[in-house]
């Protein structure tokens, strides 16, 4: 039988550790001072985070570097931040010897056992799924909360109000969701496979949603997620034709054409599905989703994602960063089929499968591909051994490609960043690849803002 679920309370007069000091980790200290004043965690980060650390919160213990099975089982509870794989062998180590791990998240969903909740996760699309349905909602008047993985922890909102609550789980999380109302998985590709260790824990882990929603709701182009979803009682569908699903033309519920795609403010057939996607998450949840569809012409498009930056030089030049995998390649440039495209691929090297992102240079090729980043000599590779090299060019970082890019790209055609893989091989995230990318372009990267609508409205 599983232990029942940790609330804040638990952790009094306990040995108590956070793990991590990015925000996730800020969110935890600042909830346990909150409600536990006369707690004192220790903080387990790195040495460049620990000068913050103590800067901010002078009497706070903190132990740096990378904690060992001994370090984690001298505590009874490690918050640890999700970036963190809980399929370290340390962490089963010091979890045999009885030490519990969770998380922000977790500690949310027992704190908050209350709140109506939809829970939205899928390889691609669930931060533009979950922004778009928060706005649809909001537009309807409905009080509702933006938060989770999209950019702001859970625990920030600890004694925040919201008639909905719409929250974003990374792979990282899904297991943390407590019997949400609703769980949305919006696409299942392989991805983070440094994190979950194989394709199918990856695949597991990120299907833990559907085993605790109550509702779910799956799109119906992906017949793997049907297999691997189709025993849920309460499963239902988006991008079919029997509900909400997108042609060429309109978004339709049905037979019905509900909105025209030439009046959704976002490129590409995937995100006219993140629309469907939201669109039916509202109608299961019980308000007027068609009515709501009026306040798709003023969503704001989140950037780094298919994000136009303008024109210079005689070409246009759009941020796609948060593209970290093959598959989202591969979205950009079908949302740009009719375009003379140059795209930039490549950065962290993770392993990942690359032969249709070289089928469709092959049958439909785009005007140049620049390889850079750590796996672009794979991906380059990949493309000679397909005949088709002659369209591309290597290079080592991404000041080289969009220098390549300037000469390789005709005049009015389209220089896209989408590069099918993480950033950390140059960068400390893709917020920070997608704004030196703007920056070398000739914009303003500091033009290149958050994600509007986080939090509650």
């Amino acid at each position: 039988m599983n232990a029942p679920a940790l609330r804040i309370r638990d952790l009094a007069d306990r040995r108590v550790a956070v793990w991590g000091y990015g925000r996730e980790g800020h969110a935890a200290l600042a909830a346990l001072r909150t409600r536990l004043p006369q707690l004192t965690p220790t903080l387990l980060c790195t040495e460049t985070e620990a000068d913050a650390a103590h800067a901010a919160e002078p009497a706070l213990t903190v132990l740096t570097g990378a904690p060992d099975a001994d370090t984690l089982a001298a505590f009874e509870i490690v918050i640890k931040s999700p970036g963190i794989s809980a399929w370290r062998p340390e962490i089963a180590a010091a979890a045999a010897r009885g030490t519990r791990f969770t998380s922000g998240t977790a500690l949310w969903f027992a704190e908050r056992a209350e709140a109506r909740v939809v829970a939205v996760t899928g390889t691609k699309g669930k931060s533009t799924t979950s922004a778009l349905l928060a706005h649809l909602a909001r537009s309807l008047g409905v009080r509702t909360a933006l938060a989770g993985n999209i950019g702001m922890p859970l625990l920030e909102l600890l004694d925040a109000d919201a008639a909905l609550w719409v929250i974003e789980l990374s792979s990282f999380q899904t297991g943390d969701a407590a019997a949400p109302e609703l769980g949305v998985i919006t696409c299942l590709y392989e991805e983070h496979l440094d994190w979950h260790g194989s394709r199918e824990r990856y695949v597991s882990d990120k299907l833990r949603l559907a085993a605790t929603a109550r509702s779910l709701l799956v799109n119906a182009g992906q017949p793997e997620l049907l297999r691997l979803t189709a025993t849920h009682p309460r499963r239902h569908l988006f991008a079919d034709a029997g509900g909400w699903h997108a042609d060429d033309a309109a978004i339709r519920r049905g037979a019905e054409p509900v909105w025209p795609l030439r009046d959704l403010p976002l490129p590409g057939r995937h995100n006219a599905l993140n629309a469907c996607a939201a669109l039916a998450a509202l109608d299961l949840l019980g308000f007027d989703a068609r009515a709501a569809t009026a306040a798709l012409a003023h969503f704001r498009a989140l950037p780094h994602r298919l994000q136009r930056l303008g024109e210079r030089d005689g070409l246009h030049w759009i941020n796609d960063s948060i593209a970290t995998t093959p598959q989202a390649t591969l979205a950009a440039l079908d949302s740009l089929a009719d375009r003379a495209v140059t795209v930039i691929v490549g950065g962290h090297e993770r392993g990942l499968d690359w032969s249709a992102f070289v089928e469709r240079c092959r049958t439909a090729p785009p005007q140049a591909v620049i390889c850079q980043g750590a796996n672009g000599p794979r991906i380059a590779a990949a493309l000679d051994a397909a005949g088709i090299g002659a369209r591309s060019e290597r290079v080592a970082d991404l000041a080289a490609a969009v220098a390549a890019a300037r000469t390789l790209t005709p005049q009015g055609g389209v220089v896209l960043l989408s590069p099918g893989a993480p950033s950390f091989d140059q960068f400390r995230d893709y917020a920070e690849r997608g704004r030196a990318f703007a920056a070398l372009a000739g914009f303003a990267a500091g033009a290149i803002t958050g994600i509007a609508g986080l939090g509650i409205a």
